[in-house]
């Protein structure tokens, strides 16, 4: 009975491919004249009415437009059919679902047109590195899916190498307008044979889950389903009811990453980013309660809980005797707009006995090239007066002037990643980077490029002349209680003796 009902399914499939594809609209025409001529009105008649009975069976109708997003019934079938087929032949499957870090992000600094390009170009890529009977489908903008096809032998190993696979595809260049765009992308699988009576449903959710975890990872990160990932993560609602509690709590808090001066190698500070590692939901992504934070209008005081913690720890490193010159604070537009910033930011120094030189005030690019309101203007170059410096976030990304930025009084800008990316290999990018550097240098400012992932950016980054550097090739975010450990680390790889002889230089 399976067998015939698969025989079905395939023979629909074939009639569907003939009589939809281009042959069949070229020589629609032809038969539908061949009928009158050899027939009559009659025949005319009967081939008017039953084509659209025959379209309309073979589900011609219900196609998508091409730009449309396949329907999330249509994945729960081929995901059922899939474990259907696996347990009848003793085969395997498994459910792999990929994202795009930062898709919105790349949305809002490229525009719509070109994002749609990549994700485009993300499900071809997807389809291309999958086999015929996999089936492959976007969830939503920049979110992927794949059911595989029934395999022989598909353990864990395979499937991480099945997910590698996946992500270099996607993670290869796209170009738009000449110019080489590159996309990481978190993922996240499951196998059916993870979960006990596994379910068209059961897998998408682990799946799922499974890539949550992955973001939480980004970018480029790959993880498995593990029972302890079977709690589903809160929705927004839930946690804008969560965010006060966690703030006050102590769940959210600063993590550390180093930056590093590319002259000497030694540290030249940290940037204190937030995260929240909820008891029962591990590491949540800030891209999760960040927007959450904004809508309920908490982000002021977010700042507020990094400040503190951020000039708490650096106050603690000097104890210590590490040498740490100042901590970068990430500030929002809402707390910008405070008029009493530059009285609590110089109480807040004065409490822990700090000079302003030590604090680093970091400011989106999008809110300087966005941004008339005096207040902001204001706040910043008091700030700078102070003694602060003054760091422009994601450079590259906001299309700041440079009015703009003599205005604001930018001492450093921070280069986005989306430059940095892969700038060991690819010769756009290092003129890009190479242009930015010319521009600051005329200006008299300094730059840090962050997002480097690798030695090879490292050392190219150093080589075009580029102040600091920061990423997850030097170092991924820590919380406080490991950045001791980790000074000690590196000061200890600086007091090495340099290699000499054959493997010298």
């Amino acid at each position: 009975m399976t067998s015939l009902v698969q025989h079905l399914i395939t023979a629909r499939s074939l009639a569907r491919r003939l009589l939809s594809g281009p042959p069949a609209l070229a020589f629609m025409p032809a038969a539908i004249l061949s009928a009158f001529w050899l027939g009559g009105e009659g025949w005319l008649v009967v081939l008017a009415l039953s084509l659209p009975v025959l379209f309309a069976a073979l589900g011609l109708f219900d196609n998508d437009p091409p730009d449309a997003l396949p329907a999330r019934p249509d994945l729960s079938s081929a995901m059922e059919r899939a474990l259907q087929r696996g347990a009848l032949a003793g085969r395997r499957t498994a459910c792999v679902m990929v994202q795009l870090d930062n898709f919105d992000g790349l949305r809002a600094q490229m525009g719509s047109a070109a994002a749609a390009h990549i994700a485009a170009r993300t499900l071809d890529r997807l389809r291309g590195a999958t086999r015929d009977g996999d089936h492959v489908a976007q969830l939503q903008p920049g979110c992927f899916a794949v059911v595989v096809a029934p395999m022989r032998h598909l353990d864990l190993e395979v499937g991480i190498q099945l997910a590698g696979r996946l992500q270099s595809r996607v993670e290869e260049p796209v170009s738009i307008d000449a110019q080489a765009v590159y996309a990481s992308c978190s993922v996240g699988f499951v196998l059916d044979t993870q979960l006990r009576g596994a379910t068209a449903p059961s897998m998408l959710q682990a799946a799922s889950a499974a890539l949550d975890v992955a973001r939480a990872h980004a970018p480029s990160a790959i993880r498995a389903y593990s029972p302890e990932m079977a709690q589903s993560p809160a929705t927004p609602d839930a946690l804008a009811e969560e965010v006060a509690q966690a703030l006050e709590n102590g769940q959210i808090a600063p993590w550390f990453q180093p930056q590093l001066s590319t002259d000497t190698g030694k540290v030249s500070g940290f940037e204190a980013l937030a995260r929240w590692h909820h008891p029962e939901r591990g590491l949540i992504p800030p891209a999760d309660f960040l927007p959450v934070m904004e809508r309920s209008g908490q982000l002021e005081r977010l700042g507020e809980v990094i400040l503190y913690h951020a000039l708490a720890a650096l106050r603690q490193w000097d104890a210590q005797g590490f040498d740490v010159p100042r901590v970068a604070v990430n500030f929002a537009g809402e707390e910008l707009r405070n008029p009493k910033l530059i009285d609590k930011i110089r109480w807040e120094l004065d409490r822990f006995d700090l000079s302003p030189e030590r604090l680093c005030i970091e400011v989106l690019e999008t809110v300087v090239a966005a941004s008339p309101d005096d207040i902001i203007a204001r706040n910043i170059n008091g700030l700078a007066k102070m003694g602060c410096s003054i760091d422009l976030d994601d450079f590259g990304t906001g299309h700041a002037s440079i009015s703009s930025i003599r205005r604001f009084s930018v001492s450093r800008l921070k280069i986005d990643r989306s430059f940095v990316r892969r700038v060991d290999r690819d010769a756009e990018q290092q003129r890009m980077v190479a242009a930015i550097l010319t521009m600051a240098e005329r200006l008299d400012l300094g730059v840090l490029a962050e997002g480097v992932e690798s030695a090879g950016e490292h050392a190219m980054l150093a080589q075009l002349g580029c102040d600091h550097v920061q990423g997850f090739g030097i170092a991924r975010p820590m919380p406080a209680d490991k950045v001791a450990d980790w000074l000690h680390s590196h000061r200890a790889k600086l007091t090495e003796p340099p290699p000499i002889g054959r493997n010298a230089g």
